[in-house]
């Protein structure tokens, strides 16, 4: 019998091995835990994208999970043709004030050795068809200002910077900056979900 894997326990760094082409984003599934929960440790554990500090048990990633239930904040995966799962993104609410349920916060993460593929900006993309299906009219970015990858990656898809917080965080005996990204998808068609759904938020 296998012994049950540590869920701190962050990726080994082997080649991705896998064309973009071949990579398919499609819906998360309750199944994915797991990997996204040794993604997501592995930045608290290794860089700064998350200001986190402390591993996500499982119990939290799937209260996560559950709170991002509602159809109105989707979570996206990125799978190889070998089932391995080399990234996640997802929308999460701002402010459960009935006022903000047309923007979103977006965030992805992806394996170390699945980066610098160009798979970032694939799931940013079908993150932001999913805004507009919901109807969701701004998205927003917060970005720890030394993370020049994913600030490319936004403003390569339209994101415009806002804003800048100094010294807003501190992790690995620094003190880091946060840069404000959005992008405004337009006015929502008349019917689209987050017209009529009252909102909730997630953590």
């Amino acid at each position: 019998m296998n012994a049950r894997r540590n869920p701190f326990e962050t990726f080994p760094q082997y080649p991705p091995a896998v064309e973009i082409a071949q990579v398919r984003i499609r819906p998360a599934r309750e199944a994915d835990l797991p990997a996204i929960n040794r993604i997501y440790n592995d930045e608290i554990l290794h860089g700064t994208a998350t200001w986190d500090t402390e591993p996500w048990s499982e119990a939290r990633r799937l209260a996560w999970w559950q709170a991002h239930g509602d159809g109105l904040q989707p979570v996206l995966a990125a799978e190889s043709p070998d089932g391995r799962l080399l990234g996640f993104a997802y929308l999460t609410f701002v402010s459960d004030k009935p006022g903000w349920r047309f923007t979103r916060e977006d965030t992805i993460y992806l394996d170390p050795a699945a980066r610098g593929l160009g798979l970032g900006r694939h799931l940013l993309a079908a993150l932001l068809d999913e805004a507009r299906r919901i109807g969701v009219r701004t998205v927003l970015a917060s970005i720890t200002a030394t993370n020049t990858a994913s600030i490319r990656l936004h403003e390569r898809l339209g994101f415009e910077r806002v804003g800048v917080l100094r010294s807003a965080g501190y992790k690995f005996g620094r003190w880091l900056d946060t840069c404000y990204y959005q992008l405004d998808l337009g006015e929502p068609p008349p019917g689209a979900p987050a017209w009529d759904t009252p909102v909730g938020r997630a953590t």
